[in-house]
């Protein structure tokens, strides 16, 4: 031996390709050759099923292959409903025989046994989220399974605006969503209730105003918990230090209230409440007009003289501080402002034309700028 390892031999690209094309070629030929002979024998097989056990098993696999096609034809092949949406409503305890019988009276599903056979094989009958299912267009028995399967319910965005009330709020859950909104309210209002499902002695000032993602057949009581949830989630960092003159976070989410009624720009709600801050560290009446239009159970019409004068705690023109509670739910600029004033002097703000404010120190400066105010409204309802 003279100890040299032996050569080994190296395949050429071109050989390797050659290889692959070889192969290739051959299994293009060879399948169909195989799917025909085979395709000949299910046929012989259906002329003599009973000649011997190879046919017998090759009549077998025609039935099989023929029950596989109808079946999955049933299946997964759509079929036309319709361009007009086609709704069924999910309740928490509904049974699965229920939602076929509504899929039937709504003219969504064909095939009943068969639906209902499979829901039960993979456990979607098991596993239905309360909700709204639409169905439009072209559909399927698998399409109608897996839409419950993912509970694909129909949702609706809904935005909640800063500054409205119980009662707003309410108005606008009911009239997109279909909830009672007369029961929303006395549940908001349920001091009890209210305190043990959220923390909260009622529900006024903490419905957070926001854009949310709800669905058909959501229950009050969870709506009231993502509304609430979202309060905590948002202004919870905000508390941890609250001003000198303001007793608790209920203190502080009022006064935000008065300011978010008050205020039409973000940028003038620090400044408005520097005004109320220190009205209530010189234990000045706050009169804030909101208050007593919340007092009225809200205005259609301009706040009168006679008005200032109506008894209640939350008229701010006889009762010194703040009122027992919020007036709206406001949003986070207010919280904000109302946490961290901006130092002034000032005791008066009034409303201006365009909507801003015209802050001042003294009653005279203030009752200065009222007069200049009527007067260009004067002026500009003349033109």
């Amino acid at each position: 031996m003279n100890g040299k390892k032996p050569n080994k031999t190296k395949i050429g690209l071109h050989e390797y390709i050659l290889y692959v094309v070889v192969t290739a070629f051959t299994l293009i030929l060879a399948v169909p050759v195989i799917v025909v002979k085979f395709l000949a024998y299910l046929a012989g097989s259906l002329r003599a099923p009973l000649k011997s056990v190879k046919n017998f098993i090759g009549f077998l696999l025609v039935l099989f292959i023929t029950a596989a096609g109808l079946l999955a034809f049933e299946i997964f092949v759509p079929y036309d409903i319709g361009e007009k949406t086609k709704s069924v409503m999910v309740e928490e305890n509904n049974s699965f025989s229920s939602v076929i019988s509504s899929l039937r009276d709504e003219r969504i599903l064909r095939g009943k046994p068969l639906f209902k056979a499979i829901a039960v094989i993979t456990g979607t009958d098991k596993i239905l989220a309360p909700g709204r299912y639409d169905f439009t267009g072209k559909v399927s028995l698998y399409k109608i399974l897996r839409k419950f399967r993912r509970g694909d319910i129909a949702t609706v965005l809904i935005t909640i605006p800063e500054g409205l009330t119980v009662y707003k709020t309410a108005g606008i859950l009911g009239r997109n969503l279909g909830i009672d909104s007369s029961v929303f309210v006395m549940r908001a209002f349920d001091t009890s209730y209210t305190r043990a499902r959220y923390g909260f002695d009622g529900l006024e000032g903490y419905l957070y105003p926001e854009t949310y993602r709800f669905w058909y057949g959501i229950k009050i009581d969870q709506i009231m918990k993502i509304l609430t949830d979202e309060f905590k989630r948002r202004t919870g960092a905000l508390f941890d230090n609250l001003p000198d003159n303001i007793e608790s976070i209920n203190d502080l989410v009022t006064l935000a209230s008065i300011i978010e009624a008050e205020a039409m720009y973000d940028d003038e709600k620090p400044v408005i409440s520097s005004v109320y801050h220190n009205r209530l560290d010189r234990k000045m009446l706050l009169q804030a007009d909101p208050t007593v239009i919340y007092a009225l159970g809200g205005l259609d019409r301009p706040l009168y003289y006679k008005d200032l004068k109506f008894d209640s705690p939350y008229n701010t023109y006889k009762y010194k501080g703040l009122p027992p509670g919020p007036i709206n739910s406001p949003g986070y600029a207010a919280i904000e402002a109302a946490l961290n004033p901006d130092k002034t002097n000032y005791l008066y703000f009034v409303a201006d034309v365009d909507g801003r404010h015209i802050f001042s120190r003294t009653l005279r400066e203030h009752n200065r700028e009222k007069t200049r105010i009527k007067k260009t409204r004067r002026e500009n309802s003349r033109r």
